[in-house]
């Protein structure tokens, strides 16, 4: 497994980091496919974002912003942990208030 550390301010950057490291771990083009995204609640509190690229042939990788650890855990198609990183910094809630 990958560990890392990462400077990122903002929810926008956040998600093209993910977006990128989740093509590139699984030989994908950036843009092609679609990356979802969904907030995770614990207790009705916010406790972090989970991502999801529609691969192909409705293959999934995955990958789960921890707010609490400040951390993005990257997952493969069968679920195994590929990738973790840390983040340095707070992130600033740029995203829409709709998700």
């Amino acid at each position: 497994m990958v560990c890392s550390q990462l400077n990122i301010s903002s929810c926008s950057e956040l998600r093209d980091y993910i977006h990128e490291t989740l093509c590139n771990h699984n030989l994908l083009k950036r843009g092609v496919f679609p990356l979802t995204e969904r907030r995770l609640q614990r207790g009705g509190k916010p406790c972090g974002i989970f991502y999801c690229l529609h691969g192909p042939r409705m293959v999934k990788f995955t990958a789960i912003w921890e707010t609490d650890n400040n951390q993005i855990l990257f997952y493969g198609p069968n679920g195994q942990k590929v990738q973790q990183t840390t983040l340095l910094d707070a992130i600033i809630d740029d995203a829409p208030s709709s998700l």
